[in-house]
């Protein structure tokens, strides 16, 4: 089926990257199947991690369809996108079709992309992770793939002003490989060990990453632990089950 709307977007995004002179190191896309089923899993740290994270399938020529909240595909612009894109509406009041839609495109082979955070973390560390990637993998027979994302809460988060200027900003992504979803365990404890990896790609990122702050006001896109002023918060669990 022709993508009359995702690859023109893809086209844009990237002309922006350019605009705003990111730079993107990108490693382990090759851990995303050529072929076939996956639910792609990320942490959530900005409003544009899903841009990033489809970014990271492009090198296996994959487009992932991300599961999003309802809202999004209600405004008057970006609506008509996420829907020309296939991407996944989530009514939080109502998740069994948004559920049953990501499972038939699982089935019939598309990526789907999921952030099981539900919300961007405002301490820009893990969040607890809900089980309906573990769920989805599980029910559809297909792999679960880890990655992470950092540096893209410095272009647009939550409580923060856009930075959308040509500001050269590093954003670093890492995938890692596939985390496997047998029917048979308890999609509890596969979150567990989902959860585990993310972690391990995050620090990985965050590693690599070549940027830091300018001054001590412009510490507030660390977390406490690597020495900035995010906002803390409780350390959470390691995995809900929903």
């Amino acid at each position: 089926m022709a993508e009359l709307v995702y690859r023109p977007v893809i086209g844009f995004a990237k002309t922006l990257f350019k605009v705003w002179d990111l730079k993107i190191d990108c490693q382990g896309s090759s851990n995303i199947p050529r072929s076939g089923g996956a639910v792609l899993v990320s942490n959530h740290i900005s409003y544009l991690d899903f841009i990033f994270s489809g970014l990271a399938a492009l090198p296996q020529k994959r487009l992932v369809r991300f599961m999003a909240k309802e809202s999004v595909f209600r405004h008057r612009i970006s609506g008509p996108l996420m829907r020309g894109m296939k991407h996944i509406p989530v009514d939080r009041g109502q998740g069994e079709a948004a559920y049953a839609h990501a499972l038939d495109s699982l089935r019939s082979g598309e990526v789907i992309g999921v952030f099981p955070e539900a919300t961007i973390s405002p301490s820009f560390t893990l969040k607890s992770f809900k089980s309906g990637a573990a769920r989805l993998a599980q029910e559809a027979g297909v792999p679960l793939v880890p990655m992470a994302v950092w540096g893209t809460q410095r272009l647009w988060t939550k409580g923060q002003a856009r930075n959308f200027r040509r500001s050269h900003l590093p954003v670093t992504i890492r995938v890692g490989e596939a985390v496997e979803a047998p029917r048979d365990q308890y999609a509890g404890a596969i979150t567990r060990r989902l959860r585990e990896r993310v972690q391990e790609l995050l620090e990985a990122a965050q590693r690599a990453y070549p940027g830091r702050p300018k001054s001590a006001e412009d510490s507030w896109w660390l977390p406490a632990h690597l020495g900035g002023t995010a906002p803390t918060t409780d350390a959470p669990r390691a995995a809900e089950v929903h």
